[in-house]
């Protein structure tokens, strides 16, 4: 580490010790990070860590998001999107709107396609199959990353194949990475309650690793601020801690924060800013094996996630044009931003905004 860090919390001294000589965090070193009043000392510790493996670098990329249905089988209790076949607002694009929707929103830059949606019992399989080979079709430069680890195990009950063949069959149809989504917190307590009608715990982790094995990179996700007990936040971070040892298969880890149902619900009734920091920062302590920790400014707000470059997150996401999911459930943030915008708040940060495509290749440095 470039700097002595002292905490005012003793109880911090020995984490701070093992993060200084290289030693794994364990899930009671996350409990007393959790539990420590000293959030600044935690902030420092987590940005020396990102510097040291990023440097001052933080990414982003021009993406765009595509959400194709909102018809699901699911009915899970922190979503404001799914609709029920044939209710008022439910949707689903053909593959001719799919391509007029983006065609009205693309714009040169664009390199990622971020796809996701309902479980939409209702289409065959090949319709999603054909929302990315159409998409692979007209925008062959751009990546497709499409479908969470959930709709995967949707898509296997939906057709009886296996995962390993159903997402063979996606990446023939043109999958480059599949997105983090439906993690929510990998614990079954959790899962029971909020999220019963999606994949498991081990289903999920399952589903990734034979991503991985198949040459896919994908992303992690965490879903945070509502049912579930620190000790699950921290079971969740080492869950995907232990898979990421085995595959390498992770490129980033995005601490989600719940949003309420409504615009209009109380501020007791959303995260705090001193637990997203806080949340951001442990991730980046715990998860020694990701190489990046993204801010997710859509859940948290821009000047959080200009903030969290200093708590341990080397990663401000994307353009995205359009962001549904989250503002459905009541996020009262942007639903996009502009490359000029991320970088401006990048540099405002006192640190190096780097576009990058989907694999973290780097495609311009703003100096």
């Amino acid at each position: 580490m470039s700097l002595m860090i002292t905490p005012t919390d003793k109880n911090l001294i020995p984490i701070v010790e093992k993060v200084q000589h290289g030693e794994r965090l364990t899930l009671e070193d996350g409990l007393t990070l959790y539990q420590s009043p000293d959030l600044l000392t935690i902030g420092q510790l987590a940005n020396e860590v990102n510097l040291k493996r990023n440097g001052d670098k933080v990414y982003f990329i021009q993406n765009m998001y595509i959400n194709p249905t909102n018809v699901c089988e699911a009915k899970c209790a922190f979503c404001g999107f799914r609709r029920d076949p044939g209710a008022e607002g439910a949707y689903t694009m053909s593959a001719d709107e799919i391509l007029e929707y983006v065609g009205t929103r693309y714009s040169q830059g664009i390199r990622e396609f971020h796809i996701v949606g309902g479980h939409n019992h209702t289409v065959p399989f090949d319709y999603y199959l054909e929302t990315i080979s159409i998409l692979k079709k007209h925008y062959p430069h751009v990546t497709i990353k499409a479908y969470t680890s959930a709709e995967i195990e949707f898509f296997s009950r939906l057709t009886g194949r296996s995962y390993e063949d159903v997402l063979k069959e996606l990446i023939d149809a043109g999958l480059d990475t599949m997105p983090g989504g439906g993690a929510e917190i990998l614990t079954e307590r959790y899962r029971l309650k909020m999220s019963p009608d999606k994949a498991s715990t081990d289903q999920w982790l399952e589903i990734h690793g034979i991503a991985h094995r198949l040459g896919l990179k994908t992303h992690a996700t965490m879903l945070y601020g509502s049912i579930e007990t620190l000790e699950e936040r921290l079971i969740h971070m080492l869950r995907v801690r232990e898979l990421q040892d085995q595959t390498g298969g992770f490129m980033v880890f995005i601490p989600l924060a719940m949003q309420p149902r409504s615009v209009n619900a109380s501020i007791k009734r959303r995260t705090s800013a001193m637990d997203d920091m806080r949340t951001i920062a442990i991730s980046r302590l715990m998860l020694d094996n990701f190489p990046h920790i993204k801010a997710y400014f859509i859940n948290i707000g821009t000047q959080l996630a200009q903030l969290s470059m200093h708590f341990g997150s080397s990663d401000l996401h994307g353009t995205l044009v359009e962001e549904r999911i989250s503002h459905a459930a009541g996020a009262l943030t942007q639903q996009a931003l502009t490359r000029d915008e991320l970088v401006w708040l990048i540099q405002g940060a006192n640190r190096t905004a780097v576009e990058r495509d989907t694999f973290y290749n780097e495609i311009k440095v703003y100096e």
